[in-house]
């Protein structure tokens, strides 16, 4: 008997850990992106560095948007710092936002600061 309680356990527990790679994965890629092109420009309000990605705070019109930025190894690679990235600074985001309804998330793929492109994926279209 125990050594059926114990493959129930252990099934459980595998069966919990894809549910939560599941979950993720669906965030950190970009399944719960819309598939249109976005556009939005703001300015920055905060930002954070670092893993598993960037976050910037943008105010748009009154309204806080937060921006998905890159791993820490795409933003160095493409220039984006902190000091790129610094508060009251205006940003224009291309990419895709949320899905869900109301959600103000936008991915970035490129972001345009005085002028300069940070292209986070340059495989992608944007």
């Amino acid at each position: 008997m125990p050594h059926v309680r114990f493959t129930h356990l252990l099934g459980f527990a595998f069966l919990v850990a894809v549910l939560a790679a599941s979950a993720a994965h669906a965030h950190h890629g970009w399944a719960w992106a819309t598939d249109e092109e976005f556009e939005i420009t703001g300015t920055i309000q905060s930002m954070r560095l670092g893993n598993p990605h960037g976050e910037v705070t943008i105010d748009v019109d009154g309204e806080a948007w937060v921006v998905e930025v890159g791993q820490p190894w795409r933003n160095d690679r493409v220039g984006l710092s902190k000091e790129i990235l610094s508060v009251g600074r205006e940003m224009t985001v291309h990419g895709h936002r949320s899905a869900k309804e109301g959600e103000r998330l936008v991915k970035a793929e490129r972001i345009v600061i005085d002028g300069t492109n940070y292209d986070l994926y340059p495989g992608r279209d944007s």
